[in-house]
């Protein structure tokens, strides 16, 4: 009896023994291989930059806008307040027949012949265009200008170089098919980049009486494609605008008057003609105009001579 519970004990000892060995010998805790760690890192690190850069893009491509366009919502000046009698009109109505665009008609005098249309620049909005309104009218014309989408009290929309197309071409429609002016009476005016947009549009519509271009700007996206948050994304693909003056100004076919600065110094000497101007292949004129006191009489003049030069238009 002795003998067997001894055999038991050692058995029961030996078994114990070899459980402890093998503890020690099988574990079934996991591994991270180095290189997986750093691999996994490097995937994250990336797909975070990615991503901080798609933001970027999106940024870019809502507000690059602003780099070009700077409009206000406050008209704080009309032509009243240099006693020109005017009617404000709403136009480009959308479904609900909510006029989309505003704008200002000043009549000439009963023998007018001709109707400006009036493209204002990128910088604020019709109350800045006055002066220039009234030197319009001094010269005998009838003055329609309005306010693009997003300046003054025009509907609000992000400006682009397509919605200005869009909302010029309305204004001629406007005047074309409410007003019943002729195209053939009608004469583009444009100033800063609205002068671009009167050269494109005058390339679109050989049947209007002429364009009057003042100071184009050479290469107006440069204002965006030249900030340094563009060189951080494809801004070439993520904005649209393009203004594209030299060609546009290569087909425009009707006549054309080019009003550029130049300092009183380099009045009387001769300059180069600017490219734009050189590419256009109808009967043009180019004036240089001087900061001085005779400015606007330098501008009247020659814009009446340009006038009495087109074909007669009948209302």
């Amino acid at each position: 009896m002795k003998k067997a519970k001894s055999s038991e004990k050692n058995r029961a000892s030996a078994s114990a023994r070899s459980t402890g060995r093998g503890s020690k010998v099988v574990s079934d805790a996991p591994t991270v291989s180095a290189k997986w760690l750093l691999s996994a890192i490097a995937i994250t690190i990336a797909a975070a930059l990615l991503c901080a850069w798609g933001t970027l893009c999106i940024l870019f491509w809502q507000g690059s806008w602003q780099l070009l366009y700077h409009p206000a919502s406050a008209v704080e000046r009309t032509p009243a307040s240099l006693n020109l009698a005017f009617e404000s009109v709403g136009f480009a109505t959308n479904a609900a027949g909510e006029p989309q665009l505003r704008g200002w008609w000043i009549p000439g005098s009963s023998s007018a012949s001709y109707t400006a249309v009036y493209l204002h620049g990128a910088d604020g909005n019709l109350g800045d265009t006055v002066n220039a309104l009234f030197r319009l009218h001094a010269a005998g014309l009838n003055v329609f200008a309005f306010d693009y989408r997003g300046y003054g009290q025009s509907r609000f929309a992000h400006p682009s170089e397509a919605r200005w197309r869009e909302d010029a071409d309305s204004a001629l429609a406007y005047l074309t098919g409410t007003r019943h002016i002729p195209a053939s009476a009608i004469i583009l005016v444009g100033k800063d980049l609205g002068a671009n947009l009167a050269l494109g549009l005058a390339a679109a519509h050989f049947d209007l009486a002429g364009v009057v271009v003042e100071q184009p700007l050479e290469s107006p996206t440069t204002a965006i494609l030249n900030d340094p948050r563009a060189h951080l994304v494809p801004a070439h693909l993520l904005v649209s605008d393009r203004w594209q003056t030299t060609s546009d100004a290569a087909n425009v076919l009707i006549p054309s008057l080019w009003f550029y600065w130049t300092p009183a110094s380099n009045a009387e000497l001769d300059q180069d003609k600017p490219e734009a101007y050189e590419k256009a292949p109808a009967r043009k004129s180019l004036i240089w105009l001087t900061n001085s006191p005779d400015e606007a009489q330098q501008f009247n003049s020659a814009l009446t001579r340009w006038v009495d030069q087109l074909p007669g238009a009948t209302r």
